[in-house]
């Protein structure tokens, strides 16, 4: 089985796939309008990274934008829902976190055949191993630092303060990102896998009391952060398409997956720490980096630990199977994605596992 190198797989643009083109004429008709630096030329590439909304490299002679849209054919309910990424966008922007630039949604389809919003183009690196490959302790270190408290910060909102206060039900998030999720899952299911079935019955009990609403990513990890070109500081979050209003510990817990991840065989599936030697690296363990986070959050420590493990594991089984599932019915955005089926297992029995240590 050959595995796959995520560094040279998802860096960089492709040419856009036959099922996610669409002719650039009006797009860019309709830019010159709103957008300063569009002129008579726009090219357009797709990123290689990325498994849900398709995203494009726009160039108009020396300037770059970036376009995000929902993918053509049928969808999840409640996925791909472009016009909520653009508002937390637009208010994180104007709060000064590391965010692209939102500069236009339109939510016409007969533009490019689907809702889509362009945003501004960042330069810098995306790390899409999260061991850093290429990288001294010294950068590993301070990245990671970066990344930690960049999460803090964004948690650290008053989401009314900043516009979004009726951007998602303040109580019951986890609860109800466990219907949802359970729901998605099995609109996609291929295959019968007993862990989600018993996750699915274990979960709904056993959701503790959730303390202060917080915007939440949703997907935060190092593959979805643009580290500057020539810094370790994160110049921008990346893909907001889960975000809402939640419980920022199982935002946390979700992100700190990634020191206890299942490693995939084919090195399609998310990045994992499983089994590194952190001290060569320069990267922290899991203990000292959730704790570094629970200090900056004013907390002693992470309440629920396992729980919410056992929670993010299961709600990336089902996500991935969001994606298995658009395989199967021809409109997955990324030519690895059939890979993802590999991963569902593994990540459910992973939740399981901390299922019964949680009790």
């Amino acid at each position: 089985m050959t595995t796959l190198d995520r560094q040279s797989a998802f860096s960089g643009t492709k040419p856009v796939p036959e099922a996610l083109a669409f002719d650039p004429t009006r797009l860019a008709a309709l830019l010159r309008d709103r957008v300063e630096g569009i002129g008579d030329g726009l090219e357009v590439r797709q990123f290689k990274g990325g498994q849900s909304n398709p995203t494009y490299l726009l160039t108009s002679g020396a300037s770059k934008f970036v376009l995000r849209r929902k993918p053509p054919g049928k969808l999840l309910a409640s996925a791909h829902a472009v016009d909520r990424e653009f508002r937390v966008l637009s208010a994180l922007s104007a709060a000064r976190f590391p965010v692209a630039k939102p500069l236009l949604h339109c939510t016409d389809e007969s533009v490019i055949g689907t809702e889509f919003y362009v945003m501004a183009h960042v330069e810098g690196r995306v790390f899409w191993d999260p061991a850093m490959p290429g990288s001294d302790p010294a950068e590993r270190a301070a990245v990671h630092d970066a990344m930690n408290r960049t999460l803090a910060d964004l948690h650290a909102f008053d989401p009314a303060a900043i516009g979004l206060g009726d951007f998602g039900r303040a109580e019951g998030y986890v609860a109800r990102q466990v219907k949802r999720w359970s729901e998605n899952y099995r609109a996609s299911e291929t295959e019968t896998i007993p862990e989600m079935d018993r996750l699915m019955a274990w979960l709904p009990d056993r959701v503790p009391a959730a303390g202060r609403a917080a915007v939440v990513h949703g997907d935060y990890r190092l593959d979805n952060l643009i580290v500057a070109p020539d810094a370790p500081r994160i110049a921008a979050v990346l893909d907001w398409e889960l975000a809402t209003l939640g419980d920022p510990i199982a935002d946390a817990v979700y992100h700190f997956m990634t020191w206890v991840m299942p490693r995939s065989e084919t090195g399609a599936g998310t990045g994992s720490l499983l089994g590194c030697d952190f001290e060569a690296l320069g990267i922290p363990k899991l203990e000292d980096y959730a704790q570094a986070y629970a200090k900056r959050a004013g907390l002693a420590e992470l309440p629920h630990f396992d729980f919410y493990l056992a929670y993010n594991f299961f709600r990336l089984a089902a996500i991935l199977q969001g994606i298995v599932g658009r395989v199967r019915d021809g409109t997955a955005s990324n030519e690895n994605a059939a890979a993802m089926a590999t991963q569902v297992r593994p990540l459910a029995a992973a939740a399981w596992a901390r299922a019964r240590t949680a009790g």
